[in-house]
């Protein structure tokens, strides 16, 4: 929804959810209690005390269970808490019932302000993605690094297979959806959210799929899901037409936090031609290139994902120790190139750098 549209819009009680989300072996789940805000947050305790802190955001229709085998590849290098962004996952929707762009960017800044532990390793999925990049333009005291998996920003030519996603937007569709699809059950459902966003739905293991499909089953049951979904996607549209200087690319090109820019080839709501303006707009990036992966990279292949977020993280805190690097970065922005070489990672996921 746009951000002038007013809280008297909505159309739904903010009543908590039936079921709990699930919580992972080694993960704990707390609430964020702030003035018309209350969180879901995700938590992996670190391996060992004192590691640096990192807030990973969730794309739209996800929750924080999107970034749980991520967090468990990188519990030794960073003290990780993953929200439920408000009407998704555990969390209920906003008081104000603003879902733009600028009020879930809000969420997240208040977040990581009421913790007390910025700055943070940043990283986001999809609408993650473009809200983490309103994070780092508008608050850069809060941002160590940027991670951006398929972050959605804007293109001229959206892919077909991306279209219906973007039809969300409009008035009104969720409901015809909802009702054209009343006889799929969660399974189905869980199928074709599978075959839109993974390079390979076929690698899921059956007792991940178990779970997926309990969570669907959990959301459709939620009284606030398809309004959350559709003014959220509302809120994403409407930020792609923002021109001047509330531009997500002119936003992009504010962000001063080193930036790591994941992509997966067999992406079909982020096509991949957008990496090379996205390496190019974002002043210091370095770029990782998943052959088979999807638009859930972070889920698909977590240890190529958590590789190329160490080699980002040494950069960062290398930095921040002093480390002279002022000609290592203006090597990086003159010579950035999207190379097309598959590196094979044991993971399978085939990377390629540039």
């Amino acid at each position: 929804m746009s951000s002038t549209e007013p809280p008297e819009a909505r159309i739904v009680a903010a009543v908590p959810p039936a079921r709990p989300v699930r919580v992972g072996a080694g993960e704990k789940l707390r609430t964020t209690s702030l003035p018309g805000l209350t969180l879901n947050v995700r938590i992996r305790p670190p391996s060992v005390s004192g590691l640096p802190p990192a807030v990973f955001v969730h794309g739209l229709g996800g929750c924080s269970q999107n970034w749980s085998a991520l967090m468990e590849q990188l519990a030794d290098r960073l003290d990780i808490e993953a929200p439920d962004l408000p009407g998704f996952g555990d969390s209920p929707p906003p008081d104000d019932g603003d879902y733009s762009i600028t009020g879930h960017a809000r969420a997240v800044i208040r977040h990581i302000d009421a913790s007390g532990r910025g700055p943070v390793h940043l990283a986001g999925n999809s609408m993650g993605g473009t809200i983490a990049i309103r994070v780092a333009a508008v608050r850069p005291d809060l941002v160590r690094s940027l991670t951006l998996v398929s972050p959605a920003l804007p293109e001229r030519r959206p892919q077909r297979t991306a279209v219906p996603t973007g039809l969300l937007a409009i008035p009104g569709v969720t409901r015809l959806f909802s009702r054209a699809t009343r006889e799929w059950d969660a399974e189905r459902r869980t199928r074709e959210l599978l075959a839109l966003t993974y390079g390979d739905p076929g690698q899921v293991r059956e007792e991940d799929f178990a779970l997926a499909v309990e969570e669907y089953e959990r959301r459709l049951a939620l009284p606030y899901f398809w309004d959350a979904l559709a003014r959220s996607a509302r809120g994403l549209i409407d930020s792609y037409a923002l021109g001047g200087q509330h531009s997500m690319w002119r936003q992009a090109e504010r962000v001063l936090a080193p930036t790591l820019l994941v992509y997966g080839m067999r992406d079909q709501l982020v096509a991949f031609r957008m990496a090379r303006r996205a390496s190019a707009t974002f002043r210091d990036s370095r770029l990782l290139t998943l052959l088979d992966a999807g638009h859930v990279a972070m889920m698909e292949y977590p240890a190529a994902v958590a590789r190329g977020m160490r080699e980002l993280l040494d950069d960062a805190d290398g930095r921040l120790v002093g480390v002279p690097d002022g000609r290592h970065v203006r090597d990086r922005r003159d010579n950035r190139k999207i190379r097309g070489v598959p590196v094979p990672g044991t993971d399978g996921s085939g990377a390629a750098r540039g």
